[in-house]
């Protein structure tokens, strides 16, 4: 027993030393007062699912528990004819590591993986639409007579499970790290609640990858997130600030939902182009800082990996 643990610590410390910064796209501080505020190296992992059965599951020999944490202080997205820049940004979800085929299993945190603070689009309404010569929409031109009516904000959210976890790309740059589905929505007085650029049924699929090399550190710590230098520390946190990220490669589909009949639809996608093939839309994700946290310490690590890795962090909760 104490070689197969042997052999899975180093597994698990080999997968954090190569893990880099690999995704920040949704904007994090949006949700920040409503996360769970953690102790000391716990920090960056307020929505870590650390009690999904999946994780609770995790043995720490066959299958290994881990907490993700990305975060980017802004950026830009090209959908079509538009670019928006990007805010705070944050992507946080759990890992299961299969240690015996060194595949990862995603597993988010429920609301999602991706939390964004809106962002402004150039030009509000007016920009996105008018002129139009679509009489309803014409109407609604004519009547944005002030900044409240024409502002317009575009939110980025998870459109489903995040999958495809590849940890060698996140080691490298040019490589794609995962495969992200997400939706954005448009918001402003004259477009109904509904009103999306994707879909949960045909999301944006964004496939960052690092486009700059991280920096490397690593942090012990205890089970509650003090900071202990010890190497028997119940914790590790790995840190990988300083990395740009991006995709140039995906697809955009058309808005929806953004009006009576559609017809406020037809207008946006004149507009900005949309829907929008491969190869005309960009993301840049600029200083992402990426924080990974796992057991470590020796005799912790099986066979209660994912339960011990719950009850630590549950301990961090201020």
């Amino acid at each position: 027993m104490k070689a197969v643990r042997n052999g899975v610590k180093a597994s698990l410390l080999c997968a954090l030393t190569a893990f880099t910064a690999f995704f920040s796209m949704g904007m994090s501080t949006a949700n920040a007062a409503s996360a769970t505020e953690l102790n000391g190296s716990w920090g960056p992992f307020t929505r870590c699912p650390v009690d999904d059965p999946r994780m609770l599951a995790a043995d720490g020999e066959d299958f290994v528990a881990q907490c993700v944490s990305s975060a980017s202080a802004g950026g830009a997205i090209k959908l079509g004819n538009s670019e928006v820049k990007a805010g705070n940004s944050n992507l946080q979800f759990g890992l299961v590591q299969n240690t015996a085929a060194g595949t990862f299993e995603v597993i988010p945190p429920k609301g999602g993986a991706l939390v964004a603070d809106p962002a402004t689009v150039p030009g509000g309404l007016l920009g996105l639409m008018c002129p139009s010569d679509i009489p309803v929409v014409s109407k609604i031109c004519d009547s944005i007579s002030n900044s409240d009516l024409n502002r317009i904000t575009a939110t980025m959210e998870s459109a489903g499970s995040p999958s495809n976890f590849d940890l060698l790309a996140g080691a490298t740059t040019g490589k794609p790290i995962v495969t992200l589905p997400v939706r954005i929505h448009l918001e402003n007085p004259f477009l109904s609640d509904s009103c999306y650029i994707g879909s949960t049924s045909k999301p944006v699929v964004l496939h960052p990858a690092n486009l700059t090399q991280p920096s490397f550190g690593a942090t012990r710590f205890d089970s509650d997130g003090t900071p202990n230098p010890a190497p028997d520390a119940a914790m590790t946190r790995v840190e990988l600030p300083g990395a740009d990220q991006g995709d140039s490669a995906f697809s955009v589909p058309g808005a929806t939902g953004c009006g009576l009949l559609g017809l406020i639809d037809l207008a946006v996608n004149l507009k900005t182009g949309l829907p929008s093939a491969s190869g005309n839309n960009h993301l840049v994700l600029n200083d992402a800082s990426t924080y990974m946290a796992a057991l470590t310490a020796p005799g912790l690590i099986a066979p209660d990996n994912g339960k011990l890795l719950s009850q630590y962090w549950h301990s961090a909760v201020r």
